[in-house]
């Protein structure tokens, strides 16, 4: 598979992911709408990567990928990415617990967890693409 193929598959389930989240809001199965959530972003990060012609790395952590991005853009979108690092730190940390927890600890989510963080995954892909 090419890059532009790889590209293409990512972003567009990325977007399946955040639809999915929406749905399981909905249903009121937060834990995985959670998850599906940080799945959203894991992959949009992963697409930024490729956009800017650099391969992402193994990692399931979005705060690693938002460094990486930051580290390799040029300085106007260092700030968008700075941004958003600042002013969403704790629940990027949760998005990430939520990967983790999902396969290995059983965690219950809150409905208003949950919408947060849809708000939270929305605006940082908004505001990153």
């Amino acid at each position: 598979m090419g890059k532009i193929e790889e590209l293409r598959l990512l972003k567009e389930r990325s977007k399946r992911f955040f639809e999915t989240a929406k749905l399981q809001i909905k249903h009121q199965f937060y834990d995985l709408a959670i998850f599906s959530l940080e799945q959203a972003l894991q992959l949009f990060l992963k697409t930024k990567l490729l956009d800017f012609g650099v391969d992402y790395p193994k990692t399931h952590s979005v705060r690693k990928l938002l460094e990486i991005i930051f580290e390799v853009t040029p300085k106007n979108y260092k700030v968008k990415v700075k941004e958003v690092l600042d002013k969403y730190l704790l629940e990027l940390g949760i998005l990430e617990d939520a990967y983790i927890t999902s396969r290995y600890v059983v965690r219950e989510y809150r409905k208003e967890e949950a919408e947060k963080l849809l708000k939270v995954v929305e605006d940082v892909i908004k505001k990153l693409t």
